[in-house]
């Protein structure tokens, strides 16, 4: 057990940064329990490190600042690895990586980001979804805020025909398009971007405890089980994972 040398908020807890946005298959919350393969991930590390999390439902638009409150130890929520989000946190290894994708109405015509000039993209707001918008020849990025309530918003902007698509990780829109038969899936784009924990910085215990964790399920199989679970009809990325436990030695 871990947890006696581990420097976090609480001791014994983990208090996660998250949000109850429904990001199946990555998380989910119903009836007040949180599901999905970060969450059961979560648990797996914790109890490696004798640890209990402790999810709080924050807007995506203050999970930074809230790191810097020294009221939580982690944020874990569908978060890419990006320069200007290590300017505020440490991030672990990954233990995954994702694709974005492209989510239209039934009868629209887009198949491809040439067909994406002129229409209204929405994804959400400073995310690495909607920036990859300024890379589509003349398409208008139409950004969210980040509440847990702003994919039902984004869809519902689809359906109605404020915007003519929608940017998010593959996982998500794939849900959404098995949830309703009028959308479907345009285009996947094979971004392959790697999603870690943040860490508080300076807490280098802590971060080196979860990377010890992460590599542990990984090595023993445990990882790509919850993936299998979870995400069955994508591959488990074992070869990268471990490429980058590596480049960590």
């Amino acid at each position: 057990m871990e947890s006696s040398v581990l420097s976090t908020i609480e001791s014994g807890y983990l208090h996660i940064v998250a949000s109850d946005f429904d990001a199946r298959p990555m998380s989910c919350v119903k009836n007040n329990e949180r599901t999905g393969y970060e969450p059961a991930l979560a648990r797996l590390v914790c109890q490696k490190l004798g640890l209990e999390p402790i999810w709080h439902n924050l807007p995506m638009a203050d999970f930074y600042s809230a790191m810097q409150t020294n009221h939580y130890d982690v944020v874990w929520f569908n978060q890419a690895i990006t320069p200007e989000r290590q300017a505020w946190v440490d991030f672990t290894r990954p233990y995954g990586l994702f694709d974005e994708a492209v989510l239209v109405r039934g009868e629209s015509q887009i198949q491809s980001e040439a067909g994406l000039a002129g229409c209204c993209v929405g994804g959400l707001a400073d995310s690495t979804n909607i920036a990859l918008v300024v890379e589509f020849q003349d398409a208008i990025a139409v950004p969210f805020p980040g509440s847990d309530r702003v994919l039902p918003e984004m869809l519902e902007a689809l359906r109605t025909g404020e915007i003519d698509a929608l940017i998010d990780d593959e996982l998500v829109l794939l849900v959404a398009a098995e949830d309703d038969p009028n959308l479907r899936l345009a285009f996947s784009i094979p971004t392959r971007v790697p999603f870690g924990i943040g860490v508080r910085k300076n807490q280098i215990t802590l971060l080196n405890a979860l990377n010890r964790a992460l590599e542990e399920c990984i090595t023993d199989g445990t990882m790509a089980n919850l993936w299998a679970e979870w995400i069955p009809w994508k591959p488990f990325p074992l070869a990268q994972l471990e490429a980058a436990m590596c480049e960590k030695h």
